[in-house]
């Protein structure tokens, strides 16, 4: 078997930042695997996208430029990677964890028998050996994602079929350039060996793109509510203590299945990644499907009436007691010292 394969989503001529996260982890797994790292992009009008791509330390660019490629459809993106892949046996693909990997992910597993796993918090490389045959496989890759509602980390791995593959959610992996200056092979595909004009049967008469309302991903600073907050009055005072904070606002599933707070603003393994460098989590528990949201933040701190909370054992500062007896003081005080 060969590379390391990255499917690259591409939106307005940019790549996604998702993507750009996995040619970066694809980089340390492949160096790891001791094999190239390679991407694929297939968009229109797609001169220059190497740019992009290659300073992440990719060593081949597969490019496939067509009309037909862009907005996205099913169809002709699923041929390309399916035959490219029939040709290249890669190990491993990696792709984002989004609408359109979602889509694309299970459609070319299920063409090459290969098996797929969904919404990845990590990646490794490592040895498994079968415990009935006792047959010992090297160099696989562990898929890591919480299973069973979060309450357990499983660990995933495929040793007979390939390429290996696995979506990974946006913002959970670090996106770092490797080098503006990196060289890698650029090849420009004849979409129409890899494609048949029937794929192209679907068309986009029209596409609306909702932005988002908040700005989690980005904000170094978040503010962030759980189900002890109480009530939706009482995130009023997490509403507060951003504003004089300039942070953006996040919050756990409980707190909006509660309906406290809208769904756009949850943090964890089934809404936003984030990595701030300042995370305050007020009534927050800490179960692990949030923690897979924030636990790389540079510094954390627990505001929270329970001391064995688990996300104290996380957390760089605790300060135990209730919200109503936290939250004032601590707005009363920023007021007074930002003036």
């Amino acid at each position: 078997m060969n590379n390391l394969f990255v499917y690259c989503e591409i939106e307005e001529g940019v790549i996604v930042d998702v993507s750009l996260e996995l040619l970066t982890k694809g980089r340390s797994l492949a160096n790891q695997l001791n094999c190239s790292l390679e991407a694929i992009v297939a968009g229109y009008h797609l001169e220059g996208i190497e740019k992009q791509i290659l300073p992440y330390g990719v060593d081949k660019l597969h490019i496939f430029d067509n009309k037909g490629l862009y907005p996205y459809t099913s169809m002709p993106h699923t041929s390309i990677l399916v035959n490219l892949f029939k040709e290249e046996k890669p190990q491993v693909c990696l792709m984002g964890a989004t609408v359109i990997g979602r889509d694309l992910g299970p459609r070319v597993s299920s063409s090459l028998t290969s098996g797929l796993t969904a919404d990845c918090t990590s990646l490794e490389i490592g040895d498994y050996t079968d415990a009935k045959t006792k047959e010992t496989y090297k160099n696989l890759l562990y898929q890591i994602r919480p299973a069973f509602g979060g309450n357990i980390v499983a660990t995933i791995v495929n040793p007979e079929h390939r390429p290996q593959m696995a979506t990974v959610r946006d913002g959970v992996m670090k996106k770092a350039i490797l080098s503006e200056d990196y060289k890698g092979e650029v090849i420009r595909h004849n979409v129409s060996k890899y494609v048949a004009d029937t794929d192209y049967i679907v068309k986009v008469i029209e596409r609306h793109i909702e932005k988002s309302k908040n700005n989690l991903k980005g904000s170094p600073i978040i503010v962030s509510g759980g189900y002890g907050m109480g009530s939706k009055e009482n995130f009023k005072m997490i509403f507060e203590l951003a504003k004089e904070l300039h942070a953006e606002v996040g919050a756990s599933r409980a707190a909006i299945d509660a309906g406290f707070i809208d769904s756009d603003r949850q943090i964890g393994q089934t809404g936003v990644t984030v990595h701030p460098k300042l995370y305050i989590a007020c009534g927050i528990s800490g179960q692990i499907q949030h923690l897979a949201g924030m636990q790389d933040s540079d510094i954390i701190i627990s505001i929270n009436n329970d001391p064995e909370a688990p996300i104290n054992k996380i957390a760089d500062y605790v300060v135990n007691g209730t919200i109503e007896e936290v939250l004032p003081k601590m707005i009363k005080y920023y007021k007074q010292n930002s003036k």
